[in-house]
């Protein structure tokens, strides 16, 4: 009923034109579980992934703070469409949800932690960059994502790395204490 990765997939930029749309909504659409992620990978259109998100009937959810996060970084600048300041509310939400017979998983969007942030001001340059390079090189579907990560990791010189791997231990915790509170109820 709970599950933990990194940041999910959903709209790429320049999806109104390609439908570059990561699988990853559907299968939200399909699975009735917890999903706590950092939020939306900051190389997406996280404005259209919300939208999608919505018109799929998955609840977006931030953890104790008023913006949904862009992965590396704490704020995306985008206003949650729904923030649980307890790790109880998220689970009175899912019961509900399961009560209610929906179908849908529920996002848990997880901030980063303030420390191992790597700020929108100091990334929004650098996934620009990247994906003016993938546009040169015609690099399209499911290539695009592994590599816009590997031109980040090198353009952050492997901070985008140590931070992945700090939102994602951050996004265990979270769901531990998520199947915990469940596993009691």
């Amino acid at each position: 009923r709970v599950f933990a990765t990194g940041g999910i997939g959903g709209a790429h930029r320049g999806s109104e034109l390609n439908f570059d749309i990561s699988a990853d909504l559907t299968q939200l659409a399909r699975s009735a579980t917890n999903v706590v992620c950092a939020g939306p990978k900051a190389i997406l259109d996280i404005p259209k992934t919300i939208e999608l998100l919505e018109s799929l009937g998955i609840p977006l959810i931030t953890y104790k703070e008023e913006n949904v996060p862009a992965f590396w970084s704490r704020d995306s600048g985008i206003a949650s469409p729904i923030v649980a300041k307890s790790v109880r509310e998220i689970v009175d939400s899912f019961i509900i949800r399961s009560e209610l017979g929906l179908k849908t998983a529920q996002l848990i969007c997880n901030p980063i932690p303030l420390k191992d942030e790597i700020s929108r001001e100091e990334i929004s340059p650098l996934i620009d960059e990247s994906i003016k390079i993938a546009l040169a090189k015609n690099i399209v579907g499911k290539e695009l994502t592994p590599f816009l990560l590997s031109q980040i990791l090198s353009s952050t010189q492997g901070k985008s790395l140590k931070a992945n791997e700090a939102l994602l231990f951050n996004n265990i915790d979270l769901a531990t204490k998520i199947a915990n509170t469940l596993s009691k109820i």
